[in-house]
């Protein structure tokens, strides 16, 4: 019989464990670069594609060396702020939110150079509403896609973003600690219950600066087409034939699940929504995907809605219907921008990093 790990155990294999054994990693592929480019050379002739296993390997010393530093700069930090009781005032807060959006520019440099990719934007982006706190409700297509999300909050927009994620995504040690010193939560949707996570969101959702922008993924995961069908299928469970039958009908996104987003809205009145649909990277969630595409040669392209407050119904049924309707038109949006060559693609607006 297996014993669930407990709190302090589960905190310690993240910070004295997995944290060090990344900047060892690090450490190990640095000084070990010249033998991986020898045998990348040497495999290159036999492999498909152009240069995927460089390419891995160069994607993967970039994200690790960023994660060592940054973890390296977060301890350094940690010590300046007075062994952490300082951490989390609001200046420390906001050095934290540099040097993320620092570090998230190189890396999502490095990462479009070699996959080849190129970013679209269309509609109103959060830079048409300065002085507006705002909820970013968005579709989870990936890792990828939802990386852009926030650099594109962070980078091109100046806003600083409050994320809603997955409790799994604390085993990544950098962010297991960044997202502890800036506002964020990590929650658990099959553990404690819904009321649990929804206060927990609402929580954060609540005193929006107005440059902040906080970032819900309704549908809860990536889409898959298994996913769909349990989202379907939950709906049937609780009696909600009609919006089972809606469900059927969205074959791009996931049927949205309403209480967390509902919870934000209720805890932060003064807030406009933001709606993003995004495609191009969707069905690149394993390595496997990944090498299998590379070099990618995708064109990224991110759609922004505003929707002012005072357009958003009152009463949960009716914002029930609401988000449900949106994630309808998100689902036909999806459906006529599938992933394109890059050599085909062409920018209505296109947002280009320096």
């Amino acid at each position: 019989m297996r014993l669930p790990l407990g709190p302090v155990v589960i905190w310690l294999l993240r910070r004295v464990v997995i944290a060090p054994a990344m900047i060892l990693l690090a450490a190990a592929l640095w000084i070990l670069l010249p033998l991986w480019l020898i045998v990348v050379a040497a495999l290159a002739p036999v492999l498909p594609g152009r240069w995927r296993l460089l390419r891995i390997l160069w994607l993967t010393v970039v994200w690790v060396t960023a994660e060592c530093v940054l973890l390296v700069i977060l301890f350094g930090w940690w010590l300046a702020s007075g062994l952490g009781r300082r951490i989390r005032t609001p200046y420390w807060q906001g050095v934290h939110y540099d040097l993320v959006h620092g570090l998230m520019y190189v890396v999502f440099r490095e990462a479009r150079r070699v996959l080849t990719l190129r970013i679209e934007t269309d509609g109103p982006s959060p830079a048409a509403h300065p002085g507006r706190p705002l909820i970013v409700a968005s579709r989870h297509a990936g890792p990828g896609d939802s990386f852009t999300l926030i650099h594109a909050l962070m980078h091109w927009y100046h806003r600083e973003p409050r994320v809603v994620l997955k409790d799994t995504l604390a085993w990544d040690p950098s962010v297991d600690v960044v997202m502890n010193r800036i506002p964020s939560r990590f929650v658990s949707p099959g553990k404690g219950g819904s009321q649990d996570v929804e206060s927990q969101i609402a929580d954060l959702a609540r005193d929006l600066d107005t440059n902040d922008a906080f970032v819900i993924f309704p549908e809860g995961g990536n889409f898959t087409p298994e996913r769909r069908q349990r989202g379907i299928d939950r709906l049937r469970r609780l009696g909600l034939e009609r919006m089972a039958r809606r469900a059927e009908r969205m074959t791009h996104v996931l049927a949205p699940r309403p209480g967390g987003l509902l919870a934000a809205l209720a805890a932060a009145p003064e807030a406009d929504v933001v709606l993003v649909a995004h495609t191009g990277l969707d069905h690149l969630l394993t390595v496997r995907d990944v090498w299998r595409e590379l070099p990618t040669g995708k064109v990224i392209v991110m759609r922004w809605w505003q929707v002012p407050r005072d357009e958003i119904p009152d009463g949960r049924e009716a914002q029930i219907e609401w988000l449900f309707a949106w994630w309808e038109r998100i689902d036909v949006w999806v459906a006529e921008h599938k992933p394109q060559e890059i050599t085909r693609g062409r920018s209505r607006r296109t947002a280009e990093v320096a």
